[in-house]
């Protein structure tokens, strides 16, 4: 069972989720919040059924990218998958793909504040899921720079408020 503050990091299909999933699993009243992008996306869709299919009958699911409300809202444990998805959502919903770079990072680092504030307040068990950038494979454009450098940020400074890392490498956990 997860206690306090969890970041769960890895690549893709490591087994992130699923670990963190399993932190949670006995704790009947979790609420999984789906942090991500256009929730009329069939892709996306299709990736919170498969989740669910995964967790408990008792858990609920909240999709939003509003996660500094959420998580103060919130009274009991809490799954958040993931801050990749909800970074890519956060730029997108505001028109700031296509920025000036500073202008994209002052807003992110605006919103990671508020986030991180939120996460150290919290008093029930969180457990926040996110892609470990630096292991993974960028695309060499502005976007993709922009996007790992930015979740490299948030990444950070959501450790530092969390009691626990978790880094998952083929579906293999080290805490950190």
């Amino acid at each position: 069972m997860a206690d306090g503050r969890v970041l769960v990091t890895g690549g893709v299909r490591s087994g992130k989720s699923a670990h963190a999933e399993g932190l949670l699993a006995d704790q009947p009243t979790t609420t999984y919040v789906a942090a991500g992008p256009s929730y009329d996306d069939a892709d996306w869709q299709a990736r919170i059924a498969r989740h669910r299919e995964r967790r408990p009958a008792t858990w609920s699911t909240l999709e939003t990218v509003d996660l500094e409300v959420a998580l103060a809202e919130m009274t009991g444990p809490v799954l958040v998958d993931c801050l990749g998805t909800w970074l890519d959502a956060i730029i997108g919903g505001a028109g700031l793909w296509e920025a000036p770079v500073d202008e994209v990072e002052d807003y992110v680092a605006t919103r990671t504040t508020g986030l991180t504030a939120t996460l150290r307040a919290a008093v029930n068990p969180v457990v926040i899921v996110t892609n470990e950038v630096g292991l993974g494979v960028v695309p060499e454009h502005r976007s993709g720079r922009l996007f790992r450098d930015l979740l490299g940020t948030i990444n950070q400074r959501v450790a530092a408020v969390c009691d626990e890392v978790h880094l998952v490498v083929a579906g293999r956990v080290l805490r950190l």
